[in-house]
C-alpha cells in the first residue's frame, strides 16, 4: 500500500469565517460549505471535494508560540511557476503575514501564517530533468531573482 498525496487539511481556528476570509483573499479559495462554526474551502483548480476545513474554537482559544507544543508545524501548497511564488510572497508581505523564504534545493519556498498564526509553506518544485548535483536537500536563503534567472519565471514545476 502507498499513499499518493494529502487530500485536505483541517485546522482549529478561533473564528472559522474570519480565517476563511484570509484563505479566500490570499489563496483565492472558495467556500463550498459553511455552517455555524465551520467552513470548508476548495482551491481553484483542485479536484478534491474540499482542500481545507476550518473549525471555530472561539475568541479565547490560546495561540501557542511557534514550536512550543506538539502539533502541526505547517501546511505546504504547491504552485506551478516561480512567478506564482513571487506573487504570493508579495501578497503575504503586503498583508503582514510573510515569515520567510527558503531554498531547499529541489524546492523553492515562501512561508506565511494565517490570522491564527497557523504556518504554511508555498512551494515550487524543480522539474526532475533540471535537478543537478547541487540541488540536494538543504535549507538556505532563497534568492528568487537568481532562481528565475536559472529556471525562468514561467517554467512549470514538477507536478506530484
Amino acid at each position: 500500500m502507498a499513499i499518493a498525496r494529502l487530500n485536505h487539511a483541517v485546522l482549529y481556528v478561533r473564528d472559522a469565517h474570519h480565517a476563511a476570509q484570509f484563505y479566500k483573499d490570499v489563496f483565492e479559495m472558495e467556500p463550498i460549505l459553511e455552517m455555524p462554526g465551520a467552513v470548508f474551502l476548495k482551491a481553484k483548480n483542485s479536484l478534491n471535494d474540499h482542500d481545507l476545513g476550518l473549525f471555530s474554537l472561539g475568541d479565547q482559544a490560546p495561540i501557542l508560540p511557534r514550536g512550543a507544543a506538539v502539533g502541526l508545524y505547517h501546511l505546504a501548497w504547491q504552485v506551478e511557476t516561480l512567478s506564482d511564488l513571487v506573487k504570493f510572497e508579495k501578497k503575504l508581505r503586503d498583508l503582514g503575514h510573510f515569515i520567510g523564504a527558503s531554498d531547499h534545493g529541489v524546492t523553492k519556498s515562501v512561508y506565511g501564517h494565517d490570522v491564527d498564526k497557523n504556518e504554511f509553506e508555498i512551494m515550487w518544485i524543480v522539474p526532475l530533468e533540471l535537478v543537478d548535483t547541487g540541488d540536494e536537500i538543504k535549507t538556505q536563503r532563497l534568492d528568487l531573482n537568481k532562481e528565475i534567472a536559472r529556471f525562468g519565471a514561467d517554467l512549470l514545476g514538477r507536478q506530484v
